[in-house]
């Protein structure tokens, strides 16, 4: 349950092979790093420096646990995948190579389906808006908290909503409508999104964020969803021209657990990380959407020179219209009564 100090190298050590094989519950006894005597408590993201507001939010988030944590337990946290990639987190955390993540829910939906609700199409709108719909302890959070402890994970928070809306970025072939949209190849890791796209005649390529920067420069994408931490930890600005404002998807950055993990953890150790993530609920999206992105992030993308378009309304109902089918393609994925009542819950219904 509680890990001593790993290295990259030994988790690759000890991981290759098994993982892959482990079932969502993940193995007892099968690495080194657990351990029931140990009193430190491993966390990990892969976001870096560059990333200025999403990473500071996260540092807080561990001296507050740190603090809340006293003599009972230590907290050790890599960041910028020092520890691990981005794709390699999940395993790490079901097999108990890691005691918590941090981790980007678009980049998660195939494992965790339930989580695509933070980025269907045009109700995405709908959670900037109303973060508290999606707050700790709320009716929204609760339901996506059953279906995942069916997957032995427990989501102590995403951070109180999600981010401002992902938007159609692009350089020298200019997207500036939905009908511009048609032919193109645009970098999109959501796949709620990319179906919605499909409709307008995009083709959407999944690449990492670090490899963004090469695919726009070298042509082998025409633009990309982005959200605009993105566009400035990445420094996309430098291969982009126009920014075609059509909420296209969004996402969040949620602090994960084993559910087995949560449920062992004493009151004590328990509240401490209860109280950091009702912080951090609290703080995540409200200071990026309200403060960062507004005084700092914004005015940057037009100092550079950057057009932003706004979508018409009649786009903006023609995309809507166009959602709806991603909308039941998602409930069929997890279920068409329990996706409807998420729905419902993000509606505010």
């Amino acid at each position: 349950m509680i890990s001593k100090k790993v290295s990259r190298r030994d988790f690759f050590k000890w991981s290759g092979g098994i993982c892959g094989g482990v079932a969502l519950s993940g193995l007892n006894g099968v690495f080194p790093t657990i351990s029931q005597a140990a009193d430190t408590f491993t966390g990990v993201t892969y976001y870096t420096p560059t990333y200025k507001g999403i990473l500071s939010i996260k540092k807080q988030f561990i001296e507050l646990l740190k603090k809340e944590a006293g003599d009972r337990f230590k907290v050790e946290f890599y960041d910028s995948g020092t520890l691990m990639k981005a794709d390699e987190q999940t395993s790490a955390l079901r097999t108990g190579t890691i005691q918590f993540m941090f981790h980007t829910s678009s980049y998660i939906t195939r494992s965790f389906k339930s989580l695509g609700i933070t980025g269907l199409p045009s109700l995405v709108q709908e959670l900037y808006a109303n973060g508290s719909r999606i707050k700790m302890e709320s009716p929204l959070w609760k339901h996506l908290n059953d279906r995942l402890a069916k997957e032995n994970i427990f989501m102590l928070t995403l951070g109180g909503g999600v981010l401002q809306p992902e938007y159609i970025w692009s350089g020298n072939k200019k997207i500036a409508s939905l009908d511009d949209l048609s032919g193109k190849r645009l970098r999109i890791v959501s796949y709620e999104a990319t179906e919605a796209l499909k409709h307008f005649g995009a083709a959407g390529v999944r690449i990492p964020s670090s490899e963004t920067y090469l695919a726009l420069q070298r042509g082998t994408v025409d633009g990309a969803v982005l959200n605009i931490s993105t566009t400035m930890g990445r420094r996309l600005f430098e291969q982009l021209k126009y920014c075609y404002q059509l909420p296209v998807t969004a996402f969040t950055v949620g602090l994960f657990m084993l559910k087995r993990t949560w449920d062992k953890l004493d009151d004590e150790t328990r509240s401490a990380f209860w109280n950091a993530a009702k912080w951090y609920d609290d703080n995540f999206c409200y200071q990026l959407n309200n403060q960062f992105y507004v005084e700092e992030y914004w005015p940057q993308i037009k100092s550079v020179g950057i057009e932003s378009i706004q979508p018409t309304e009649t786009e903006l109902k023609k995309f809507q219209d166009q959602s709806k089918p991603v909308w039941e393609w998602w409930k069929n994925e997890v279920g068409k009564d329990w996706g409807q009542k998420a729905i419902d819950l993000a509606m505010g219904k």
